[in-house]
């Protein structure tokens, strides 16, 4: 019997239960209803640390950091599949994200190539042109890194915690993209 796919959920918004986690949640159950192995990590609940610019970890394959992107990218490196979730503030990633993206320089390439991706992005402004640096900025990255970008979910208009709980609609392409991203 062949190893499930192992499917990683990043949480970016230091909103527990916010729009960002519902979707990032969906995502993960569309992954796990095609029989995938799912895990989800909330960035705001862990110490990671800003990137101290030294580059040592070009040396040592390794960040200086001892803090929790140790763990979790462990579990990044073990996860075929990596959904990313972040909101919109001020048209850029939430700062714990940003953190987050700029410590991949430390993880090694050839752990991040081939990797497939979901991103999704909630934001309180009614357009999904509010994401639009975030946006090109990561896909920028997926390229960058060589990955695959198999989906975007952007959810504009939605700045209550929970909003999109009632989003059918969105809902059901962010469950559509989990479930596909294992097929």
């Amino acid at each position: 019997m062949a190893k499930p796919t192992q499917v990683i959920g990043i949480v970016g918004s230091p909103r527990r239960n916010g729009n960002t986690e519902v979707l990032v949640d969906e995502i993960l159950a569309g992954a796990k209803e095609a029989g995938a192995s799912v895990s989800k990590y909330v960035l705001d609940e862990l110490d990671v640390r800003p990137c101290k610019g030294c580059f040592a970890c070009e040396k040592t394959n390794r960040c200086v950091q001892e803090d929790d992107m140790v763990e979790l990218v462990t579990q990044m490196k073990a996860s075929q599949v990596w959904v990313l979730g972040t909101p919109i503030y001020w048209w850029g990633p939430s700062a714990q994200f940003k953190a987050f993206i700029d410590r991949w320089v430390s993880i090694g390439r050839e752990h991040i190539r081939g990797k497939r991706v979901i991103l999704t992005m909630p934001m309180g402004g009614g357009s999904e042109s509010y994401a639009r640096h975030t946006l090109g900025m990561l896909e920028d990255v997926l390229d960058y890194l060589n990955m695959e970008h198999l989906a975007t979910i952007l959810a504009p208009g939605f700045g209550s915690r929970g909003a999109v709980k009632n989003a059918r609609e969105i809902l059901s392409k962010a469950h559509k993209a989990g479930k596909d991203s294992v097929s």
